[in-house]
């Protein structure tokens, strides 16, 4: 006989392991310090790049003003500058990337414990339909 009630939870979990479960599922594998160092790790890899990328791109856009006015320049100060302008990046991305990473892994662990205790139910609903199925055949566990 089917129970609607065991169908439901099982389609429920399904749907969940398929959908957000399986980035939840992932993430419930990293302590959330191990998660959010690596994330920080990543994070300050690609600022590294991306403001390389961008400072060779306005080189590259006034690269003609900069031919003519390199000997003119104080080239202490601008490197300065492009070293300031960087850690302030690094800083604000790696603050956002924090954020994001604790709230990201917050939603995960919830939604893990929601999980887990779904499928406590589903294995009271079998236990149950063991217990039950063990009377009517007169078996004994």
């Amino acid at each position: 006989m089917l129970d609607v009630q065991k169908i439901k939870k099982m389609h429920k979990l399904a749907v969940y392991e398929s959908g957000e479960g399986k980035q939840h599922l992932a993430i419930s594998n990293y302590y959330r310090s191990d998660y959010i160092g690596l994330a920080l790790i990543k994070n300050f890899f690609l600022t590294t790049i991306a403001y390389a990328l961008l400072l060779m791109g306005w080189a590259g856009y006034r690269s003609d003003y900069l031919m003519n006015n390199l000997h003119r320049m104080n080239l202490p100060l601008l490197v300065v500058a492009a070293l300031g302008g960087y850690i302030i990046l690094l800083v604000v991305y790696s603050v956002l990337t924090y954020i994001y990473c604790t709230v990201k892994y917050a939603k995960a662990q919830k939604g893990i414990q929601e999980y887990y205790k779904a499928l406590g139910q589903l294995k009271k609903i079998y236990d149950r339909e063991e217990r039950r199925n063990g009377r009517i055949t007169g078996r004994r566990n």
